[in-house]
């Protein structure tokens, strides 16, 4: 028998049936383990690759597009267009294009009615301040501006020009004149003009010049984007009783009336008992070395008896070849150039005067385009976004942003569906800048195709919005108009535009925008479409609010669920379908790209299809459809909670059902007329132009209203405390497209061209009429009009698409 050395000693063998069944358990315990080291693994590899994954989709939503950047020049790239007056939410100021700009601006006050609460101190326009009027009258959005405040007894005109030269954007001069409206001489006004740059920036200094009397001389500084320069601050007409500046540390951009604040002193003249509110000259705190800190913030108060003016004259360091100052007689020349070219070219576009509307007319819609043109903005900063994969909200990257925006006082930031409109009048006026404006929202578009609703950049932007509106969530579309302004420009510039590579380098974010909205925002049944973001367990609302629709509390299904289908959302589609095809076509797309886009708007547009899902049997009237009930109301609970004063709530009597939303005519019913999807022939047609011209429905002398008066909602709270806001109120913004759809109508074959016609003629009147007649009793464009008396309602001045007024009187659609 063999034997087997084990350790120099031997043993005998056991048995062979023994050791292969001992070996049989070992291989078997083997296989096991082996088998839940693989099971282990693959669990790991598995919780590893679910969490990469949800990491992934955790950074999708503030991960940038991945294409070249639409904005290829921009700040010192364009120096025409460096500076501006790009800050609109102050009453007056100018910046440059750079992320961290040198800022300029006014202050005003009247020193009987200044309290200590700051209240009196005029800075960002606040509707609370209550000025009789404050617009541009004229500003060509590159060259110059002029505009007018009437602040009680007194006139404040600000005016500016520009002039290039040298490497960092050329001189600026700006003039604050004063006046009075009552033939009234020798009120004290005090004009507070300052220069800031944010804190900690580096490479920006600025510090004061001051004479022998310790006084205000002029400011030099140095930033990275305008080398050097100097500021030179002159009193060049009238009295003045007392001059003072301040030097301090500003802890941001959006505390600079606060730090003026802080910083007034009572003083007397040498030689008077008489006291004056002066600034308190240098306030430089130090720093923990013990060294004193750069100033970042110097103001220059002249207070003096009206009338008087002031002359701000900016000079760029690198401007050596300048012939003479941009100032006295050399300013009032070239302001004067400027408006001869203004009104020349006002008149070759808009053709206003061979209409035969009258100057003051005239002067009306050069105040409409100028006030959209001076409300542009450059912002810079990041947004905060949230996605339901991220536990709350998140930064999205810093980004630049040019664009109008709907109003100085109480909107004076971005706003996506606004910003299409915008484009229309931009656009006409000059097409280089509505390319720049959207070139800077589109880079704003992240990897998933989505663009917030809003854009509220940097410290001044942000201080103006309450918190519950500061996120904007990535399931939240908004109305696609750059669609609207594409298809206007593609009529409008056909050839200025091919002259570009815009359509070419955007077609790509367009294809992904559009995607987007045609994957996130479907519904159900196919070729429906639901706007996302209603709030389905609110029970303060009495009718969930459709914010992202841009038509906020428009009476929709009373309880949201993913049975809805919005009209208003399928016809945005449809349109955008279109513009693609139209665009593929003339970039030389291949044709099954283009015929893709083509199909889905024959698709969407097919009139049997839409009257199918959308047009109600019972009311003869397009509609939403959706879960809903009209018996609903806001009621106090009966047993009202101890610790805080009873809310309304909503009161249901009466189940929802899944119907029409058909009791409410409005807006939203005409999507497919506003559109221009319904067919010229179509009997749906003949039933719309019936409604339109019914005073119980829409019809009012001033315009159309958005709400019919038949409805249950028609003027009612949504909430205890929010008033009625599209349910019944002229909007410009809808009328403009129903004036413009109404215009197609009438020059299109079919029965009903002459109906359209009339409507055309008489709604376009009334909407013009009324809007000069409320400017002329108002001083302002408003947010939008009352249905009984025409009167201006909300925000103002609303120099967005308000504005659209200017296109209405030129006939351009």
């Amino acid at each position: 028998m063999a034997k087997i050395r084990t350790q120099d000693k031997y043993v005998k063998p056991k048995n062979k049936t023994v050791v292969n069944s001992q070996f049989a358990k070992k291989s078997g315990k083997f296989i096991k383990m082996s088998m839940l080291n693989v099971s282990v693994t693959v669990l790991c590899i598995a919780i590893a690759g679910w969490f990469s994954y949800k990491g992934y989709l955790e950074t999708r939503v503030n991960t940038p597009y991945d294409m070249n950047k639409m904005v290829i020049a921009s700040g010192l790239d364009v120096p025409d267009r460096y500076w501006g007056t790009y800050r609109p939410g102050v009453y007056f100021g100018l910046k440059t294009r750079d992320p961290h700009s040198l800022v300029t601006g006014l202050m005003w006050y009247f020193p009987h009615s200044l309290r200590q609460d700051g209240s009196g101190l005029r800075h960002w326009c606040e509707q609370g301040d209550e000025l009789d009027r404050y617009a541009w009258m004229e500003h060509d959005g590159r060259t110059f501006g002029v505009q007018e405040i009437v602040d009680h007894a007194a006139i404040l005109n600000t005016t500016f020009v520009k002039r290039l030269g040298g490497k960092h954007g050329g001189d600026w001069t700006a003039r604050i004149a004063v006046t009075s409206n009552r033939n009234q001489t020798g009120e004290e006004i005090s004009l507070i003009f300052y220069t800031a740059i944010e804190e900690g920036v580096k490479g920006s200094v600025i510090k004061v010049n001051t004479g022998d009397e310790k006084r205000l001389t002029g400011i030099e500084g140095t930033t990275q984007g305008l080398g050097s320069f100097t500021i030179n601050l002159v009193v060049t007409r009238g009295s003045v009783v007392e001059q003072s500046f301040l030097a301090a540390v500003a802890a941001g951009l959006n505390v600079l009336k606060e730090t003026v604040l802080q910083n007034l002193r009572i003083a007397t003249q040498k030689g008077s008992s008489k006291k004056y509110i002066v600034l308190a000259g240098e306030q430089i705190p130090s720093s923990p070395d013990g060294k004193k800190k750069r100033p970042n913030f110097i103001a220059s108060q002249v207070t003096g008896k009206i009338p008087f003016e002031i002359e701000v004259c900016f000079e760029s360091g690198s401007f050596i070849d300048r012939i003479d100052k941009l100032t006295g007689e050399t300013y009032d020349r070239a302001l004067q150039t400027r408006r001869k070219f203004f009104d020349e070219k006002f008149e070759r576009v808009f053709k206003l005067r061979s209409k035969d509307y009258t100057e003051e007319e005239i002067r009306f819609a050069k105040m409409s385009l100028s006030n959209m043109m001076g409300s542009i903005g450059y912002f810079y900063g990041s947004s905060q976004v949230q996605s339901e994969y991220t536990k709350g909200p998140v930064p999205y990257w810093k980004a630049p942003l040019y664009t109008a925006v709907p109003s100085r006082s109480f909107f004076p930031r971005g706003f996506l569906w606004d910003e299409g409109f915008h484009g229309l009048l931009v656009s006409v006026w000059d097409l280089e800048i509505e390319l720049d404006i959207m070139n800077h929202w589109f880079d704003t578009m992240n990897v998933e195709g989505w663009i917030p609703r809003e854009m509220i950049l940097g410290q001044e932007a942000l201080a103006k919005v309450p918190e519950e509106f500061v996120t904007q969530m990535n399931t939240n579309a908004n109305p696609p108009t750059f669609y609207l302004t594409l298809h206007f420009i593609l009529r409008h510039k056909h050839d200025e535009l091919l002259e570009k590579q815009f359509l070419g380098n955007l077609y790509p974010r367009l294809e992904a925008w559009f995607n987007w909205f045609n994957t996130t925002q479907t519904g159900d049944i196919p070729s429906t479409y639901r706007w996302r973001g209603r709030d389905g367990s609110t029970n303060r609302e009495l009718n969930p609010k459709t914010l992202t629709s841009g038509l906020d509390d428009y009476p929709r299904a009373s309880h949201p669920n993913v049975d809805e289908r919005h009209v208003d959302l399928r016809c945005w589609i449809a349109f955008a379908a279109d513009v693609m095809h139209q665009i593929g076509q003339v970039i030389g797309q291949p044709s099954n790209v283009v015929d893709k886009y083509r199909e889905t708007y024959r698709y969407l547009s097919d009139n049997d299809l839409l009257n199918k899902l959308h047009w109600s049997p019972s009311t003869q009237t397009f509609a939403d459809f959706g879960l809903h009930t009209d018996k609903v109301s806001l009621r106090k609970p009966t047993t009202p909670p101890r610790s805080q004063p009873a809310e309304t709530v909503r009161v249901v009597t009466q189940d929802p059902t899944l119907r029409y939303v058909d009791t409410s005519f409005g807006y939203v019913s005409l999507f497919p007329y506003i559109l221009q999807i319904i067919d010229p022939d179509s009997p749906q047609l003949a039933k719309v132009l019936k409604d339109l011209r019914n005073d119980d429905l829409l019809w009012t002398k001033y315009g159309l209203r958005s709400l019919a008066k038949t409805s249950p909602f028609y003027m009612k709270y949504n909430t205890e405390h929010d008033a009625p806001y599209w349910r019944g109120a002229i909007w410009m913004n809808l009328n403009y497209l129903t004036v413009r759809a109404t215009y197609h109508y009438s020059n299109t074959d079919g029965p009903y061209r002459d109906e359209a016609k009339e409507i055309y003629q008489s709604l376009r009147r009334n909407l013009i009429q009324n809007l000069i007649q409320q400017y002329k009793k108002s001083g302002y464009l408003w947010e939008n009009y009352g249905d009984v008396h025409g009167e201006g309602r909300g925000s103002h001045p609303f120099t967005g698409w308000t504005s659209l007024v200017v296109l209405l009187m030129a006939e351009i659609y």
